[in-house]
Parts: C-alpha cells; sequence; structure tokens
C-alpha cells in the first residue's frame, strides 16, 4: 500500500503539471483502500488512468490488483471514477487454490489464513511443484510466495 500512495502522489503531481489539465477539476486521491479519480469527461478520466497505471507499475505495483468502477456523473459536468485496491486473496480463490492442491496429490497440505493460502510439505520439490501448479493455474491473479525456506 505504500508504494501505491507514492504512485497516486505522483499521478496528482503529473497532473497538476501537465498542460492539458491546467483550468480543469482533474485530481486524484486516495483514501483507504480506494483510488478516486475526478474529471471533466470520459476521456479525460481515461488520461488520468492511464497516468497512474504507469506511476503505479514505475512504482513495482501489479495493475492487476486494481479493480476499475463505472464512470460516475457528480455536480455539474464532472465525473468520477473510484478504484478499488485488492489487498490479498478472496475467499472463494482461497478455497479453489486448496482444493487445486489437493486435487494434484502432492504431498502438501494448504491452509487459508486471513487472505493468505498457506501450504506446507516435507520436501522443497513438493512446494516447488506447488508453486509451478498455482502459477500455471491462477493466470489472472497476480501472486506473491514468500517464506521459502529450507
Amino acid at each position: 500500500m505504500v508504494n501505491v500512495k507514492h504512485g497516486v502522489e505522483n499521478t496528482a503531481k503529473e497532473i497538476a503539471t501537465r498542460f492539458d489539465f491546467k483550468g480543469t477539476p482533474a485530481s486524484v486521491e486516495l483514501k483507504d483502500k480506494e483510488i478516486t479519480l475526478i474529471g471533466n469527461a470520459d476521456f479525460q478520466l481515461t488520461q488520468i488512468e492511464d497516468v497512474l497505471r504507469n506511476k503505479l507499475t514505475k512504482a513495482a505495483v501489479d495493475v492487476r490488483f486494481l479493480d476499475i468502477g463505472d464512470v460516475q456523473k457528480i455536480g455539474g459536468d464532472k465525473v468520477k471514477c473510484v478504484i478499488k485496491v485488492r489487498n490479498g486473496i478472496e475467499t472463494e480463490v482461497a478455497k479453489k487454490i486448496q482444493r487445486m492442491i489437493k486435487d494434484s496429490k502432492l504431498k502438501v497440505q494448504a491452509a487459508i489464513q486471513e487472505e493468505k493460502v498457506r501450504v506446507t510439505g516435507a520436501k522443497r520439490d513438493d512446494l516447488q511443484a506447488a508453486m509451478a501448479l498455482i502459477k500455471k493455474e491462477m493466470t489472472d491473479l497476480p501472486l506473491t510466495f514468500d517464506n521459502f525456506r529450507d
């Protein structure tokens, strides 16, 4: 979330200095896990979103974590779009990963802990096989693997 905050701040700086956004209500702000884009029209929101994606990519944030909402009209001629930032794995996806590992007959155990799936096993090769299986099957999710040790 720190990198997301930096990306949003850099986007706000660029919007403030860009010529095509001068004199417009174009802005971007982060509250909790929601990024709000405000602009004059749909095309302006698209431009702000492109700048945001570039800044987040430079800040090492995978843009697949963003759930882009619908464009809503607010007072006057302004429009806004709310982008939710996902963090962790949803319960149904975690259950799907757990079922996939169980069906693979690997000698590992998968347990759901909060927004994570913890996979434990005796052998390193089994854990690496489980990681490869998850990467192959879950291509639409930006997954990270951490705390891998002997």
